[in-house]
């Protein structure tokens, strides 16, 4: 288990966060603003806060599923924080052999965090709520580093518990 788990409400981690994440404008097209979260990763002890922070605060987690590619950076040190297992989930049609919508990665009963490291629009993780849902594996919560507010990616999330270390 990850030493010294932080609270789910430090005030200053999303000043830490925000210091960590670059901007950068009109990518991938004109008008967007990118958020670069290289510089998070590349700072151990700042990467490892919010790691801490994602893990903390879910009660009994038996798995983490980390949504492709950046939820897998941040879901697999969360999930050996939790002592749980991984899963990787992938959007489909990104992968050349054949996709299946069913999985054998969780139990009826477990209960699984999903974790990203964006919240946007939400049809991801709606997807990946409904997947484990569909296992009988109960969706204790969406962990994200970073929430883009302005996309209501919440409203497309109805009853499920959804923790962001920033809003934007």
């Amino acid at each position: 288990m990850c030493s010294g788990l932080a609270p789910p409400a430090d005030p200053g981690l999303s000043e830490l966060i925000s210091s960590r994440i670059r901007d950068i404008p009109d990518y991938p097209q004109p008008g967007i603003v990118f958020k670069d979260i290289t510089p998070l990763l590349a700072d151990g002890p700042a990467f490892a806060a919010v790691v801490a922070a994602l893990a903390a605060g879910h009660g009994e987690i038996h798995k983490v599923v980390g949504i492709e590619a950046r939820g897998f950076i941040f879901g697999a040190p969360v999930a050996c924080c939790l002592q749980a297992g991984f899963v990787p989930v992938r959007k489909e049609g990104k992968l050349p052999a054949e996709a299946h919508s069913d999985t054998d990665a969780f139990g009826p009963g477990e209960r699984v965090l999903i974790v990203d490291d964006v919240l946007a629009t939400g049809g991801t993780a709606a997807a990946a709520a409904s997947l484990v849902r569909r296992t009988g594996a109960e969706v204790a919560g969406l962990a994200v580093l970073l929430e883009l507010g302005f996309l209501g990616g919440r409203g497309r999330l109805p009853g499920l518990e959804i923790r962001a270390l920033l809003t934007v």
